[in-house]
């Protein structure tokens, strides 16, 4: 097996991991970040992002993703198709495995391996996905403002999320699958007091209807059995996350959920010389512009930690 020794390995290649890359590179780490599954991360599959600060006009999440991947290459990053398949952080160097056939012995590591929405699992939830579905209120509640939208769930999230549409939109449907809420109490009280949100109990999704763009969806009481259709413009799941986290599992300390937990403040996690950044270690923000910033203190931390070392 061909065995590399590098001194930054960066796993991930969405804003955490590219803005990594592009302070470790400028800080003459020599990164090598391997994109992993998805090139890009979530924004790949987001169409308009408006809310990244520097884009007056807004830009497509792909193209954007193409910027960061860009000026990483061009500050001498050393960018790579490949997925990371198994650790060893026993003993510094730390071991990773890459799609199973190239050992790569590093320094320090950041991971930047991002989470994944989850979905309902319907044909047209993924066919609509850009043109109307949406995991992430905060990033494309705007484009349906003055419109009717649904959303899908029932935790702190998803109540969160329906407050801030019910800010935007006329009318916000919200499906609870089970008889009851598993969100906080002040979180169900302040849905239930806010008047242009309408929550279903019991309440299955169908069908989300449409061609090219979401137009109704349609829903099934789950006591009852009756189906209602509901025009539309927008549909929102908030269901939660998946942290991509479990090749981790044994070595990195993470809560109940798979979120890489990391020392307040920093990037660093248990193991020293292994750093966290972006969405596997967020649960609480999970925009861009976080992730980025919380990428860029992964390489601040890793650099320290190298320099301690006397290795770079």
């Amino acid at each position: 097996m061909e065995i590399e020794k590098i001194h930054c390995l960066i796993i991930g290649s969405g804003p955490a991991g590219y803005t990594a890359a592009i302070y470790a590179a400028r800080a003459n780490m020599k990164p090598v970040l391997y994109q992993g599954i998805q090139p890009g991360g979530q924004l790949t599959i987001t169409t308009e992002v408006e809310n990244y600060p520097g884009y007056p006009d807004g830009i497509q999440g792909p193209e954007m993703m193409v910027h960061f991947e860009k000026q990483a290459a061009r500050m001498g990053a050393d960018i790579r198709f490949g997925l990371a398949t198994k650790v060893d952080f026993s003993a510094p160097p730390f071991k990773v495995w890459i799609d199973e056939e190239k050992l790569v012995e590093a320094d320090s590591i950041i991971i930047a391996t991002g989470a994944s929405a989850k979905w309902l699992g319907l044909e047209s939830e993924q066919r609509l996905n850009g043109f109307g579905v949406s995991a992430c209120a905060v990033c494309d509640g705007f484009f349906f403002r003055g419109k009717e939208v649904a959303i899908v769930g029932a935790g702190d999230t998803a109540a969160e999320e329906a407050l801030y549409l019910s800010k935007l939109c006329t009318t916000v449907h919200m499906f609870i699958r089970r008889g009851e809420m598993r969100a906080s109490k002040v979180m169900q009280e302040r849905v239930q007091r806010t008047p242009n949100i309408k929550v279903y109990w019991n309440t299955n999704t169908d069908e989300i209807l449409g061609e090219s763009k979401v137009e109704a969806v349609r829903v099934k009481n789950t006591k009852t059995g009756e189906l209602q259709t509901i025009p539309i413009s927008g549909f929102f799941v908030a269901i939660g996350h998946q942290p991509n986290s479990d090749i981790f599992k044994g070595w990195l300390d993470m809560d109940e959920a798979g979120y890489l937990k990391t020392v307040p403040g920093t990037s660093k996690t248990n193991i020293e010389g292994v750093f966290a950044s972006g969405d596997v270690q967020d649960k609480i923000y999970r925009q861009a512009v976080t992730a980025a910033g919380s990428g860029c203190m992964a390489a601040l931390d890793a650099e320290r930690y190298l320099s301690a070392k006397g290795l770079v």
